[in-house]
């Protein structure tokens, strides 16, 4: 039996893919992991540096040597594709959603990079979370007022998770892992994404499904970044699509 390994977006938990792994558990190994800090995971601990590199060596702890299938969202994307690089030869397809791999913008794509070096460092205090950090960082993905917009437990959720929510982006945001090297990934992929996202990255959606030689990319009208959650039933569907076809 084929595995199909879930990882979710950063700032959220494990139950983000809850319905799709429910519906391709019945013909799959299902791995849905809380990432490192979330979830039933202890809390990462404020003020400790953390790098996306640790999760991904956390995950390549979950494949064993059985045939993978890797779905994954935002900077769960970007850890699948990492995951991919790590472990060529068991991946059997790749499906994401607006991952955050960087990397790819290359010389000509200045302005967009400059667009993403936009978000300040966090500030740590050990007593409360920088609620400035968050709301710009929720800002810049989902627009004017989107962080007020969140429902309280939501913001709380955040809160909870920010330090290690902005070390990712830290570590993720001068990763180089370039296109040359995404290049090298064989396995069909699948990159979603949403027409009304940032448009930093629909640079990199394209930038990257341009790259790998067995990658289709396809945007849905009407979404933005969080179309996993905001419309999982159309992203989910075709995500399942992708995975049984492979």
């Amino acid at each position: 039996m084929t595995r199909v390994l879930f990882m979710h977006s950063g700032g959220f938990t494990s139950r983000q893919w809850k319905r799709l792994a429910k519906d391709l558990g019945g013909d799959h190994e299902v791995v849905s992991p809380d990432l490192i800090g979330y979830g039933a995971e202890p809390p990462w601990p404020g003020g400790t540096p953390f790098h996306f590199h640790r999760d991904v060596e956390r995950l390549l702890t979950m494949l064993d040597e059985a045939p993978t299938h890797l779905v994954g969202h935002s900077y769960g994307g970007l850890l699948a594709t990492q995951v991919a690089l790590a472990r060529p030869s068991q991946i059997r397809s790749i499906a994401v959603y607006e991952p955050v791999t960087f990397g790819v913008l290359g010389p000509e794509d200045a302005e967009t990079r400059a667009e993403i070096d936009t978000l300040p460092a966090y500030h740590y205090d050990p007593n409360e979370a920088d609620e400035e950090w968050l709301a710009g960082f929720v800002t810049w993905w989902q627009g004017p007022g989107a962080w007020e917009r969140l429902a309280p437990e939501t913001q709380q959720a955040f809160r909870d998770v920010g330090w290690k929510l902005s070390q990712e982006v830290a570590s993720l945001s001068v990763d180089t892992t370039s296109r040359a090297t995404y290049a090298t990934i064989t396995a069909p992929t699948l990159v979603l994404g949403g027409a009304l996202t940032q448009p930093a990255e629909m640079q990199v959606i394209q930038r990257l499904s341009a790259a790998l030689p067995n990658g289709t990319l396809k945007v849905f009208p009407g979404m933005g970044h969080m179309g996993p959650i905001t419309h999982g039933a159309e992203v989910n569907a075709e995500i399942a699509a992708f995975v049984r076809a492979h």
